[in-house]
């Protein structure tokens, strides 16, 4: 289910889909729930269900992640982004047409994963889900340089670097989303993207967008870094929404790969953007391109304090607060934009719904 909008009508024609239930999914009533631990702020989610068309995979102590028909669903935890960590979730299951079939995978810091992890159980009690505490935290420390917000230099941004590691042998796909996203689709239309010529990952690239400008002097003046780039047609694309072969990242050994570029980086600094860079610099014009519906990015305003950005016309699937304003936060500060709105009902924070 996608939106198709015009720039007059798109808020109104997102909203009826917001507000409506996903095909084929039978939504039971809503309860709450009283745990007295400190996040006993949410709200127990609705109970999404297969719909008659689906595969019922085992539930219980016999349920496999490594059954073939399960949706792998890869996003970090943390308590700054904990709020639209659950909204996205929500989002995912609400507009799935098969949601007892989606597997996520939650990498948290070492610190927080038990915590975190009770939040995720008690907000969603029939989610099949597992804590991965990020055991890597201390070597992502050594290679972080620098960045252009203090956000970027977070070691679990570079989580999605190390999914392949991370995750169990099994898990062959992945679709990584950031936390400060809300999928208005189903999420099986991503998953099942195909990967051609043996690519390794598919995001919306935007080719408009100045490639070189991800770069500085040093690295283009460089002939040795830039000849990375030779033969090539590298475009800009946005990490935060990714379809992962982690069979062919494993077998290719892209982990090292990219660690060797922030080792790079750190000794000479060529990029000013965190855990980005290292990705265009390893598969910059081998993306697999995605439709541009897949991920309507920067309605978080891209670095600019207090502004709101528009939906691009088209059809819409994933909506992306990437940028320094997030749509809970400027809510709650009571000056949301107006995209802000269509993240507002996928919110289960008991205090601050609207």
């Amino acid at each position: 289910m996608t939106i198709c909008l015009s720039r007059q009508s798109f808020i109104l024609a997102t909203f009826a889909l917001l507000l409506s239930s996903a095909y084929g999914i039978r939504v039971l009533p809503r309860t709450s729930t009283d745990s007295a631990n400190l996040y006993s702020e949410y709200i127990e989610a609705p109970t999404y269900v297969n719909g008659n068309q689906c595969r019922n995979p085992v539930k219980g102590s016999s349920f496999s992640m490594c059954d073939p028909s399960i949706v792998h669903v890869a996003m970090t935890l943390d308590s700054k982004y904990l709020r639209g960590s659950i909204a996205s979730v929500h989002s995912i299951l609400k507009h799935a047409a098969c949601p007892e079939t989606i597997y996520f995978h939650f990498i948290t810091s070492v610190s927080a994963s038990s915590d975190l992890g009770e939040v995720v159980r008690s907000t969603f009690p029939s989610l099949s889900f597992k804590i991965y505490p990020f055991k890597n935290e201390g070597r992502v420390k050594q290679l972080i340089s620098s960045s252009i917000r203090p956000a970027l230099e977070e070691p679990l941004n570079y989580a999605r670097i190390y999914l392949a590691d991370i995750l169990d042998s099994c898990v062959s796909r992945v679709v990584y989303v950031d936390s400060d996203t809300i999928v208005v689709d189903d999420i099986w239309k991503l998953w099942s993207t195909s990967l051609t010529d043996s690519r390794v990952i598919g995001a919306p690239e935007y080719c408009h967008a100045n490639f070189t400008s991800y770069f500085n002097k040093e690295f283009w003046a460089d002939s040795v870094l830039s000849r990375v780039f030779e033969g090539k047609k590298p475009c800009y694309f946005n990490t935060g929404v990714m379809v992962m072969d982690l069979g062919r990242w494993r077998g290719g050994d892209y982990t090292k790969r990219m660690e060797g570029w922030m080792e790079i980086q750190k000794q000479r600094r060529i990029y000013e953007l965190g855990s980005l860079p290292p990705f265009m610099l390893v598969f910059g014009g081998e993306i697999q391109g995605i439709d541009h519906r897949w991920n309507q990015h920067g309605l978080g305003g891209d670095n600019v304090v207090n502004s709101c950005r528009s939906l691009h016309p088209g059809r819409v699937s994933l909506l992306h607060w990437s940028g320094k304003g997030k749509p809970w936060a400027r809510l709650d500060e009571g000056r949301p934009c107006p995209v802000d709105h269509l993240w507002a009902p996928y919110d289960l924070h008991r205090l601050h719904r609207f």
